[in-house]
């Protein structure tokens, strides 16, 4: 369960940093340039919210090991 919560966190925070980064984008080049760094910035949050959410969340062991 704290794995889902951390990953919906950066998730959430990704998003937020996305969209503020595609709206001056959009304001710099239009909304086609926009759109297309929106979604590589919201998939690329997909995909690194999930690998920070497991190493943060790691088994204690695996933690000692390291």
């Amino acid at each position: 369960m704290t794995l889902i919560l951390w990953y919906v966190g950066f998730v959430i925070a990704g998003d937020v940093a996305a969209y503020l980064i595609g709206l001056l984008i959009e304001r710099e080049f239009g909304s086609n340039v926009s759109l297309i760094v929106f979604l590589a910035l919201y998939f690329l949050t997909l995909w690194v919210s999930w690998l920070i959410a497991v190493r943060v969340t790691g088994s204690p062991a695996s933690r000692q090991a390291a």
